[in-house]
């Protein structure tokens, strides 16, 4: 004899939809957290409104450059208003030269104050602040790295600990609250490993959301950018006493490549040379 169908009966119906209306409900929070932890919340919900006036002290990066060689992008921005930043951010990005048809000569301001002719720049295409997008089809990543930023980096000058988190901004770096009239200097430790000529834009922000807004003595924004040409040609290098491997200036050469003729002919043939 088959057993007969189970059937809601009146004794178990209220339990059964009591528990239906939890379970809902239990569901209906998870989501709520859910859709809070990705992304639900806004990053500017606690940003202030308003200009904050900046000044870029100083930018710094080798306009000439050789793979493998290893070197520093520095920025110094100062806080020259009279309110504390929220949240100092600074975005870099690299476009190819060969792609855009720029002359090859550098366009900031003295002192690396930027002239703003990265305004019209779009935003960055690539995944990284110093790789460029190939237009090469069929590439399943078309980022292609020009520098690599080296572990730990960006720093604050004379600290060892990494600063500036990466915000979801592409290409993006937070630095957190600046105080009025402080600077913060800030490096990038890169090595090229592609040759050509690029040129690396770099903006200042005063927050995450774009209430708070990063602005110059004229009210622009503080930008500016630097044309590098990078040489296929290694660096010559050497170990030195504590066993770092360094370029060979040519003033090393004594008692090493022989004559003074020949130390000469060194000078001459690496163009004008600076005392170390």
């Amino acid at each position: 004899m088959l057993a007969a169908p189970l059937e809601e009966s009146a004794s178990t119906a209220g339990p059964l939809k009591a528990r239906k209306r939890i379970g809902i409900g239990f569901v209906g929070v998870l989501l709520a957290v859910g859709v809070s932890s990705c992304g639900g919340s806004r990053q500017d919900v606690n940003e202030p409104s308003g200009d904050f006036p900046v000044r870029i002290v100083s930018a710094d990066f080798p306009s000439k450059q050789q793979l493998a060689g290893n070197t520093n992008l520095t920025l110094a921005v100062e806080n020259s208003g009279t309110k504390t930043i929220p949240n100092l951010a600074i975005t870099i990005f690299t476009s190819s030269n060969a792609s855009t048809g720029e002359s090859g000569t550098s366009t900031t301001g003295a002192a690396g104050t930027g002239s703003g002719s990265s305004a019209g720049q779009s935003l960055p295409e690539a995944s990284g602040s110093f790789s460029v997008r190939s237009e090469q089809p069929g590439l399943a990543i078309p980022s292609r790295p020009v520098w690599i930023l080296e572990e730990g980096y960006p720093k604050l000058e004379g600290q060892t600990a990494s600063a500036g988190a990466e915000a979801a901004q592409t290409d993006t770096y937070s630095f957190g609250p600046l105080p009025a009239n402080q600077t913060k200097r800030i490096i990038w430790n890169v090595t090229p490993v592609q040759a050509g000529t690029y040129t690396v834009h770099y903006r200042v922000a005063a927050g995450l959301g774009g209430k708070a807004k990063a602005v110059t003595a004229d009210g622009s924004v503080p930008e500016g950018e630097f044309v590098v040409r990078i040489s296929s040609a290694p660096p010559q290098t050497r170990v030195n006493d504590s066993g770092q491997v360094v370029p060979i200036k040519p003033g090393e050469v004594i008692g090493q490549a022989g004559t003074g003729q020949q130390k000469s002919e060194l000078k001459g043939s690496s163009g004008t040379s600076s005392s170390p």
